[in-house]
């Protein structure tokens, strides 16, 4: 007698096997009259018909029909499970299509209260017409006067001290051999 804890078991794995999973990309242990057949749905079905094929051959019309029962039903499953994903496809379409919506109508919402809040002139809330001061030129170097605020930029670059140039080298004076001096 088998013990409850076990039929639970493969209770609860039979159910987890109906419930969901890829079933179009999943293997299959079909036990068939001839032995097991294993594979996904698509390859089951190709099998079994292959199978009811060779039985017609041979003119045994009862296993040819007991493959194409069992072709059909590979071929029920197959076409349940993407007639689902199909569903699942479309209902996620839909979401998209409706958040896309959402999106679009929140953009229109806010480009309506942008051009209401600035009293319908755009050129106010443009920061190019706002007006610019004038700079007044003045002769003297004194930056307490100007009011700006000094930048790296505004800085007089520093002169640079003149280039020296190399000492001629005289024959024999580094110590002999084509070595170069040492860098100071």
């Amino acid at each position: 007698m088998k013990s409850t804890r076990s039929r639970s078991r493969s209770k609860s794995s039979r159910n987890r096997n109906q419930q969901g999973g890829n079933v179009v990309n999943r293997v299959f242990d079909s036990s068939g009259p001839e032995g097991k057949v294993r594979g996904t749905p698509q390859q089951v079905i190709e099998k079994y018909n292959q199978l009811a094929r060779d039985a017609q051959l041979s003119n045994d019309r009862v296993a040819a029909e007991n493959f194409q029962q069992h072709a059909e039903h590979y071929l029920r499953l197959l076409s349940e499970a993407q007639r689902e994903q199909d569903q699942r496809r479309e209902e996620q379409e839909r979401q998209n299509r409706e958040r896309q919506a959402e999106r679009d109508r929140e953009r229109a919402e806010r480009q309506e209260r942008e051009s209401s809040q600035g009293g319908g002139d755009q050129r106010e809330n443009d920061p190019s017409s706002v007006p610019q001061p004038e700079i007044q030129a003045s002769g003297k170097e004194d930056e307490g006067d100007s009011g700006l605020v000094e930048t790296p930029e505004s800085k007089p670059k520093p002169k640079r001290a003149p280039r020296r140039k190399p000492k001629p080298k005289v024959d024999g004076e580094d110590g002999g051999g084509d070595q170069p001096e040492a860098a100071e």
